[in-house]
């Protein structure tokens, strides 16, 4: 029987993780609503961003180090069929890759906030999604994702992953399909996010990166005897 197509792929993916992704919308939203309608969540919402703001990027690094690698890794850990997935050399190096990617993210979001403004009207958050979803992510979110976790899976094989990166129709065959999964949880995630001020905006992004880099790590997994 033939391989689907990459993109049939990515869709097939998207189909099967659409249960657990509208959980983790659902949640989101509950917490922007919480925001917006409960006094109690507002106030320790609005502490965390004093805290965040008081900590700066450091914060954006030991958060998403923690959401992106260390709770995906203590998960696998959990299960026998998971445990020996990855080596703490590994992890090591994905808990440093979502480091830097809290300080990217944190550092887009204020970018974000200086070109369209802080203001939760339509335009503005709709201006924020085109361009997080169709310019930030096929770019460079996706790509680079890719390109780490490819590098993770090959053992840190750079002589391996230059060969995968010269083979024809990467984008189409490796990228696509993860950003096809990524917009069926981001997509609908970022429009909640950017409900909220831009200080408790990486947070809630942390939250749903935690369940989405379990996803990156099942789909760039390579069958088992591939080079």
């Amino acid at each position: 029987m033939p391989a689907p197509s990459p993109l049939r792929a990515a869709l097939l993916a998207a189909r099967a993780n659409l249960a657990p992704g509208l959980v983790l919308q659902g949640f989101a939203a509950a917490i922007v609503a919480g925001y917006y309608l409960a006094p109690p969540v507002r106030t320790a919402l609005e502490r965390l961003a004093v805290f965040r703001g008081e900590v700066g990027l450091p914060f954006a690094v030991v958060s998403t180090g923690i959401f992106g690698a260390v709770i995906p890794f203590v998960i696998l850990r959990l299960s026998a069929a998971t445990r020996n997935r990855y080596t703490l050399a590994q992890m090591s190096a994905l808990v440093a890759f979502w480091a830097y990617k809290g300080v990217e993210i944190s550092l887009f979001y204020a970018l974000q906030a200086r070109v369209f403004g802080e203001e939760q009207t339509v335009f503005t958050i709709v201006a924020k999604t085109l361009v997080d979803q169709f310019v930030y992510g096929p770019t460079l979110a996706a790509p680079l994702t890719w390109l780490v976790y490819a590098w993770v899976e090959l053992r840190f094989d750079t002589r391996a992953l230059i060969a995968d990166l010269r083979a024809p129709g990467l984008y189409r065959e490796r990228i696509f399909p993860l950003l096809v999964t990524s917009w069926s949880v981001w997509l609908p995630t970022v429009v909640i996010i950017y409900l909220l001020p831009t200080a408790l905006q990486l947070p809630l992004q942390n939250i749903v990166c935690c369940f989405f880099t379990l996803l990156i790590i099942f789909m760039t997994r390579r069958p088992t005897g591939a080079v």
